[in-house]
């Protein structure tokens, strides 16, 4: 499917975890694709999406390619992000059981535990409302962070049972589960139409 040149143009952190799914559900929700390792690959981005993978093992890489700080400065000026899974973990200012040494960006004001839904044998399928993308929702839980804290400016988008799995913030939406291992595209319609309208805006 070929795609407008005037399509946005969105990133997907690509130093691990589900780097081809994202770009494959952004690319049949009408975007232009990015795979971003390095700083000079987030310049003229209209969004990123920051996928799952081993939140540990993401920190180390990030400061390893130099792209920590950049990331965060762009997020911080703005740019939409979708973080799903260990992105989130990622985003978060608080990581209450952080792994030696693992540090995170801080843009987004929550606190969050990793693996609170337990191994990967606790992995389950389930669907839920997500506010602003839609209801009924496919969603996958692997190995998922759940939100333990939810700051001020932070909306919640989603929850299982007593347990915060979407936030928003800004233009951050964070996720726990995983979007891209469904055949459902709302999220990343939703990702698609917000870096639309920043593209757009004057």
């Amino acid at each position: 499917m070929s795609t407008s040149p005037r399509a946005p143009l969105i990133g997907v952190l690509a130093l691990q975890g589900g780097v081809d799914e994202h770009l494959d559900a952004l690319a049949a929700s009408g975007a232009r694709t990015r795979t971003v390792r390095l700083p000079v690959e987030l310049d003229g981005l209209d969004a990123i999406v920051i996928p799952g993978g081993e939140s540990s093992v993401l920190d180390r890489l990030m400061r390893a390619f130099g792209l920590d700080g950049p990331l965060g400065e762009v997020i911080a000026d703005g740019l939409p992000v979708l973080a799903t899974c260990a992105g989130m973990v990622a985003c978060a200012r608080e990581l209450y059981d952080a792994a030696p040494g693992q540090q995170c960006l801080g843009v987004l004001d929550i606190g969050v535990h990793r693996n609170a839904f337990g191994s990967q044998l606790d992995s389950f399928e389930t669907r839920l409302d997500v506010d602003g993308v839609g209801a009924d929702i496919e969603a996958v839980f692997i190995r998922a962070p759940a939100v333990t804290r939810v700051g001020g400016r932070v909306r919640v988008i989603a929850t299982v049972g007593d347990r915060v799995v979407g936030v928003r913030q800004g233009a951050i939406t964070a996720l726990s589960f995983h979007p891209e291992l469904t055949s459902d595209r709302r999220v990343h319609r939703a990702l698609v139409e917000q870096a639309r309208a920043r593209r757009n805006r004057p």
